[in-house]
């Protein structure tokens, strides 16, 4: 299949978590025989972090502004696509919408539905949808499972809607050896966010206070000046996803802390849950609903609500510390990878039926 994105970024994995997950996908479909062209607005702050200069197996297209010129390549690619899909958070969101009207199948991917539905019931606009919702696509995906699925139905009028969740590139990410620098008892990697600043104190900043021999180390974009920051929590600004299984693979146990409406929502793995349990490398999580049909709490993953719990799994023993990394592993391979989802996209795209109407892709 020939397919056309509309996003905010592949290119750049500065300050959000869109990238990773796309070129895992983009590299899953493209061994699989399909070919993606990825339209991305080439905005200042991706530009100075850009880690990624061409898609492949596919076309990166990268402009300035959304432009007659740059609507009329984007208008060509979509004559010739089977699908075409627009992303949350994509800054062109709307006119691409309306670009997609025109194709034989029309895709919206919420990469940030939480988020999309706290907006929508604080009464705030959504940029990246128009005043019909969700009513002019023929399929929407999810990010998020669970009720959020019934709720993109309900208030954003999608009629047909399913999960594509978080995975993992394996070849990407995997165990390697650790790199001194990254060495920790505990790591964090999160771009930083107001609302899961009381889960990393508590998860992570604690924890550091009561132990204080041992490393803890955070990586990700903004955080501020006022972070309290203790002496044995060491910091690094940015990290591409090339750095990404040396930082897991050098820590022995690794953190994940769940933005406030992923949680309160529930059944929204994060990406970064598959990178470190491909690279072998044990989770402690803070607890959400739905967590359960992604990995085994005990077996699986540590989930911790507190901060005894959290330093009572530093206590575990070496050899349920590795077989709990490798149940992670072992689970992540076989149900979590880029592979997999898109298989999932592509079997998802197959089932959907063509608006009544839709012309052929031209060849």
């Amino acid at each position: 299949m020939r397919l056309v994105v509309f996003g905010l970024t592949v290119s750049s994995s500065w300050g959000n978590g869109h990238a990773t997950l796309w070129r895992g996908l983009c590299r899953a479909l493209a061994a699989a025989g399909h070919h993606v062209a990825f339209f991305e607005r080439d905005v200042p702050y991706y530009a100075e972090n850009r880690d990624l200069h061409a898609l492949p197996g596919g076309d990166l297209v990268l402009y300035p502004d959304w432009t007659p010129e740059v609507e009329a390549r984007a208008a060509r690619a979509v004559r010739k696509s089977d699908a075409v899909i627009v992303t949350s958070y994509c800054p062109d969101a709307l006119a691409a919408t309306r670009l997609a009207q025109s194709a034989r199948l029309r895709v919206f991917y919420d990469l940030d539905t939480p988020v999309t539905l706290a907006r929508l019931a604080a009464g705030e606009a959504v940029p990246y949808l128009g005043p019909r919702g969700l009513r002019d696509f023929d399929l929407v995906l999810s990010y998020t499972g669970g009720g959020a699925l019934d709720a993109l139905r309900t208030r954003l009028g999608a009629e047909r809607v399913l999960p594509l969740y978080g995975h993992v590139d394996p070849d990407a990410h995997r165990p390697t050896r650790p790199a001194p620098h990254y060495a920790s008892d505990l790591s964090y990697l999160g771009t930083y966010a107001a609302d899961r600043q009381a889960g990393v104190e508590r998860l992570l900043v604690e924890p550091a206070r009561r132990r204080p021999s041992q490393r803890f180390l955070i990586g990700g974009a903004q955080y501020p000046a006022d972070f309290p920051w203790a002496r044995n929590i060491f910091f690094v600004r940015h990290l591409p996803p090339a750095e990404h299984p040396a930082f897991f693979s050098s820590s022995r146990f690794t953190l994940n802390v769940t933005r406030e409406a992923m949680a309160a929502m529930g059944w929204c793995p994060s990406g970064r849950l598959f990178e470190a349990a491909a690279c072998g490398t044990p989770l402690i999580t803070d607890a959400w609903e739905g967590l359960d049909a992604f990995f085994t709490p005990g077996r699986e993953i540590v989930v911790a609500q507190t901060t005894a719990e959290a330093v009572a799994a530093l206590d575990m023993d070496e050899g349920a510390r590795r077989a709990l990394a490798a149940a992670a592993r072992a689970r992540t391979l076989d149900e979590h990878s880029s592979a997999r989802r898109a298989a999932t996209l592509i079997a998802a795209l197959e089932e959907t039926p063509a608006p009544a109407g839709a012309l052929p892709a031209e060849a």
